[in-house]
C-alpha cells in the first residue's frame, strides 16, 4: 500500500510536466532555463529536449539565411561607406555656403536701408521742389490774373485764378502766405462780377458766341452750378419766345380754315430736343451727365406752360368741350320717344380725329424720347431719374392731354356708333357676293376705329374702343344680323310662289351667311388686335386690361355662331311642314315594275 502512493505521486507530476510542456517555451530566456530546472520527469525532459533540437535547428536555418545575405550587407555598407565620404564634402561646402549667403544677407539689408534712406530723402526733396514750384506758380498766378484782367483776357484770368485755387487746395497746410490768399480771393470775386454782368449783357442782346464765352468761365472759377442755372434759364427764354411767336402767328390765323396746331406743337418739342442735343458738351461740362438731367427737367417746365397753352387753344378752337355735350345730348335724345336733333357730322369729327391722334402720337413720342434719353445715361445721381420722370408723367402738359384723350374717346365713341349705324341703314344686297355690303362695312368701321385708338399709345383710349365696339356688335350689329331671319309670315313668303320666292330665299340665306362670316370676322379682328396692342403695350398690367376687352370681343363670336344655329333651325322648321306631304306622298310611290304595267 505504502509503494503505490509514490507511483501516484509520480502520475500527478507526470501530468502537471506533460501540461507545462504541452505549453510554449520561450528558449534562451531565464524563465525557460528555472522550468527546466524544476522538471523531475524523464518523460518531460525527453519532449523538452526534442522541442530544443527543433528550436536549434530552425534557429541554425535562420542563421544560415542571415549569413547568406552577407555579401550583399557588405557591399551595401561599402555604399554607405563611400556616400558618407561625399557628404562630408556636401557638409563642408553647404557650412561654406550658408556663411557666403549670411554675409550677402547682410550686405543686402544694409544696402536696402540705404536705398530706403535714399528714397525718403528723395521723396522730400521732390516735395520741397514742388512746393517751391508750387510758391513760384502762386505768385505768377497772382501776377497773372492781375494782367489779363487788366488786358480783359478773362479766359487766361479764369485759368490762373483755377491753377491758384488747385495750388492752394493741395499745399492748404503749407502755411502759405494769407496775404496772397486774399489778394487772389478779390481778384476771383472781381472776375466773377465782370463774368456775370457780361453774360447778362449777351443774353439779354441774345448774342449766342458771347454766351457760350462767359459760360464756360463758370467751371475754373468752381461755380459750375450757378452757371448751369444761368445758362439753362437762357435756354428756357429761348424756347419761350420762338414758342410764343410761333403761338402768335397761329392765334392770328385762327379765322382761316386750316390751322396748323400740329406744325406748332412739334416746333417746340423741336426746340426742346435740339436745344439738349446741340448743348449736352457744355451741359455735361458744367455739371457732368446730372447737369443734362437738370436741364431736361428745367426745360420741361417750359413744354408744360407752351404745350399746355397749344393743347387749350387747339380745344378752344375746334370746340371740342360743346361738341362733347352735343354728342351726349344726342345720345341721349335718342333714348326718349320721337328722338331729338341729329348730332355733328361724322364727316367733321373724323377730321377733328386725325387731328387729335396726331398731337397725342406727338406728345408720348416726345416723352418716350426725353425719358429713353435720361435712362441712357450712366454716371446720374439716382434721385434725379424719378425727379425726371415724375416731371414728364404728372407735369400740366400731361394733364391736358388727358383730358384732349377723354374728348378723344367720346368722339371716337360717336363716330364709331353713327357710321355702324349707317352702314346697317344702308344695307344692301352685293352683287356676286354671299354677304351684304353692311357686313364688310361695320368691320371696316371697327378695324379703323381701333386701329386709330392704338396709335394713340394710351392703353384708356383703346379700352374704351374697344368696349364700344364690343357693345355695337353684341346689341345693335347682333339684332341687324336677326332682323331677316325673325321676319314673321317666313313660310308663307318662301311658299307663295312667284318671283318673290326666289328674293325671299337669296335673303335669308345671305342673312344666313351675314352671321357665319361675322363670326368668322370678329375673330380676325381680335387678333390683328392683339397682336397689335402687344407691340405697343409691353406692360403685362396693360396687356391683362385688353385681354379682358378681347375676351368681350370673343364673346360676340360666340353669340353670332348662336344666332346662326338657331336661324338654320327656324328655316328648318318653317320648311318642314310644308315639304313634309310631298315628301310622305312620294314615300308611298312604289318604282318595282310588274308584268302589268304600261310600258312606255
Amino acid at each position: 500500500m505504502m509503494g503505490a502512493i509514490p507511483e501516484a505521486n509520480g502520475n500527478v507530476a507526470d501530468e502537471e510536466n506533460g501540461s507545462s510542456v504541452g505549453g510554449s517555451i520561450d528558449f534562451g530566456t531565464a524563465e525557460a532555463v528555472q522550468y527546466v530546472r524544476s522538471l523531475t520527469d524523464v518523460g518531460a525532459m525527453t519532449r523538452l529536449l526534442h522541442e530544443c533540437i527543433a528550436h536549434q535547428r530552425a534557429v541554425d536555418v535562420e542563421l544560415d539565411e542571415l549569413l547568406s545575405q552577407r555579401t550583399d550587407l557588405d557591399r551595401h555598407l561599402l555604399q554607405l561607406q563611400r556616400s558618407s565620404d561625399v557628404l562630408d564634402i556636401v557638409n563642408s561646402d553647404a557650412d561654406y555656403m550658408l556663411s557666403n549667403v549670411a554675409s550677402t544677407s547682410d550686405l543686402a539689408d544694409q544696402v536696402s536701408r540705404k536705398v530706403r534712406e535714399l528714397d525718403l530723402a528723395q521723396s522730400r526733396v521732390r516735395n520741397t521742389l514742388l512746393r517751391i514750384d508750387a510758391i513760384v506758380e502762386r505768385a505768377n498766378s497772382l501776377e497773372g490774373v492781375h494782367r489779363a484782367l487788366e488786358a480783359e483776357d478773362y479766359e487766361s484770368a479764369a485759368c490762373y485764378v483755377q491753377t491758384f485755387l488747385q495750388i492752394d487746395a493741395q499745399y492748404k497746410d503749407s502755411g502759405s502766405d494769407q496775404l496772397q490768399r486774399d489778394r487772389l480771393l478779390a481778384a476771383k470775386k472781381q472776375l466773377e462780377g465782370i463774368v456775370r454782368k457780361k453774360l447778362s449783357a449777351a443774353v439779354d442782346q441774345r448774342d449766342h458766341p458771347a454766351i457760350l464765352r462767359f459760360i464756360r468761365l463758370f467751371t475754373p472759377l468752381g461755380v459750375e452750378e450757378e452757371g448751369l442755372q444761368v445758362y439753362v434759364g437762357y435756354l428756357k427764354k429761348v424756347i419761350a419766345m420762338r414758342s410764343r411767336m410761333e403761338f402768335e402767328q397761329l392765334v392770328e390765323m385762327m379765322d382761316q380754315q386750316n390751322v396748323n396746331f400740329v406744325g406748332c406743337l412739334t416746333n417746340l418739342f423741336k426746340d426742346i430736343v435740339l436745344a439738349i442735343e446741340e448743348n449736352s458738351e457744355i451741359l455735361s461740362g458744367l455739371c457732368g451727365e446730372d447737369g443734362i438731367v437738370y436741364a431736361i427737367c428745367e426745360l420741361q417746365e417750359e413744354c408744360d406752360s407752351r404745350g399746355s397753352v397749344i393743347l387749350n387753344k387747339y380745344m378752344e378752337y375746334r370746340q371740342l368741350a360743346k361738341l362733347s355735350s352735343e354728342i351726349n345730348a344726342h345720345n341721349t335724345n335718342l333714348l326718349a320717344v320721337g328722338g331729338g336733333p341729329e348730332g355733328p357730322d361724322p364727316r367733321e369729327v373724323e377730321l377733328y380725329l386725325e387731328e387729335i391722334l396726331n398731337l397725342m402720337q406727338l406728345g408720348e413720342d416726345y416723352t418716350e424720347f426725353m425719358i429713353s434719353k435720361i435712362k441712357a445715361l450712366t454716371s446720374v445721381d439716382p434721385e434725379l431719374l424719378p425727379r425726371a420722370t415724375k416731371a414728364f408723367r404728372s407735369g400740366s402738359f400731361s394733364k391736358v392731354a388727358q383730358d384732349l384723350t377723354g374728348f378723344y374717346v367720346i368722339l371716337e365713341g360717336f363716330f364709331m356708333v353713327e357710321n355702324v349705324r349707317k352702314a346697317i341703314k344702308i344695307d344692301e344686297q352685293v352683287p356676286d357676293s354671299l354677304t351684304t355690303s353692311m357686313v364688310d362695312d361695320v368691320f371696316y368701321v371697327l378695324q379703323s376705329c381701333l386701329r386709330r385708338a392704338i396709335s394713340t399709345s394710351n392703353i384708356s383710349s383703346v379700352v374704351a374702343v374697344l368696349s364700344g365696339a364690343s357693345s355695337l356688335l353684341g346689341n345693335e350689329y347682333h339684332e341687324a344680323l336677326q332682323h331677316k331671319t325673325r321676319e314673321p309670315n317666313l313660310g308663307a313668303k318662301l311658299f307663295f310662289g312667284g318671283v318673290g320666292v326666289q328674293k325671299t330665299g337669296t335673303e335669308i340665306a345671305t342673312a344666313l351667311n351675314n352671321m357665319d362670316v361675322s363670326s368668322e370676322y370678329v375673330l380676325k379682328l381680335k387678333h390683328e388686335i392683339e397682336e397689335q396692342c402687344a407691340e405697343v403695350f409691353p406692360a403685362p398690367a396693360d396687356r391683362e386690361k385688353v385681354k379682358s376687352c378681347l375676351t368681350e370681343l370673343a364673346d360676340s363670336s360666340n353669340a353670332f355662331k348662336q344666332a346662326l344655329n338657331a336661324g338654320i333651325e327656324q328655316l328648318v322648321a318653317t320648311i318642314t311642314p310644308r315639304i313634309r306631304p310631298l315628301l310622305d306622298s312620294v314615300g308611298t310611290i312604289s318604282y318595282e315594275l310588274s308584268e302589268t304595267s304600261p310600258c312606255r
